[in-house]
């Protein structure tokens, strides 16, 4: 059964924190354990009831995603759209581009470098059930220092009231982790962003329009996170685990949620 839910996977960007292996292919294709690690993103949506995907990607290497993919069958994809991003302008420009995907309905929203222990459905479930506006999945990490390079939320009362990017002091121990999810507002707050000091449209600022107008829930993530783009040494220690332990697991994980 489907969840009538559309996902929409991010796997443009330079990948230059990953350089020098990306000069060679993009970073989402770069194996995790012993399989792409597009593979497991698009495998956390399917096993969730996300079944209708559209891929967002960019580059020179954007061809080889169809030549893994193809129409998405025999990932257990229903139907598998492309769209192709011009230049790195930013999470939130790339998702403007599946636009004309999207709109009718609501979306999930995953970045490719997303690795997760535990089963998407529950927050899919949440979701489902949410009357209007969007939902972040949080990850607890421990390291402040770890923090300061993420998304940070603050956190009062079992509500998001603001969502801090690479703070200095973090307002609390919990990363925002590049799932998300949107109903059909998206769509009309993407055009009003503004470029960010690095020139880019940002997803946070996205997410804080929700929290202003106090649309924003959140669940966290049971079991082990990692974002196998980060770094050299988090691509690394995502592979380690996935390889000890697997990912995508079917139980169910109780949400900490709003």
């Amino acid at each position: 059964m489907e969840s009538g839910l559309k996902g929409v996977i991010l796997a443009g960007g330079t990948g230059s924190r990953l350089h020098p292996l990306t000069q060679i292919t993009n970073k989402h294709l770069l194996p995790i354990f012993d399989r792409p690690m597009i593979s497991w993103a698009i495998e956390a949506l399917v096993r969730a009831r996300v079944t209708d995907l559209m891929l967002v990607t960019g580059g020179t290497h954007a061809g080889e995603f169809f030549r893994l993919l193809g129409n998405g069958h025999e990932h257990g994809v229903e139907r598998l759209f492309y769209a192709y991003q011009e230049k790195p302008g930013g999470i939130a420009e790339a998702l403007g581009l599946a636009e004309r995907f999207g709109r009718g309905g609501r979306i999930c929203v995953m970045l490719a470098d997303n690795v997760v222990e535990q089963s998407l459905a529950p927050a899919v479930a949440n979701f489902g059930a949410q009357e209007c506006g969007a939902r972040i999945l949080l990850a607890q990490v421990g390291e402040p220092e770890h923090l300061r390079h993420l998304g940070v939320p603050e956190l009062n009362d079992g509500r998001v009231t603001n969502i801090v990017e690479k703070p200095q002091d973090p307002p609390s121990d919990y990363a925002v982790t590049g799932i998300y999810f949107y109903d059909e507002q998206v769509w009309d707050v993407l055009p009003t962003l503004e470029p960010s000091g690095r020139g880019e449209l940002e997803i946070t600022d996205v997410n804080n329009w929700y929290v202003a107008r106090g649309e924003m829930e959140y669940d966290v993530l049971e079991g082990f996170w990692g974002d196998a783009g980060e770094s050299i040494d988090a691509y690394y220690e995502v592979n380690d685990y996935v390889r000890a332990n697997g990912a995508n697991k079917d139980e169910a994980w109780s949400t900490a949620s709003s």
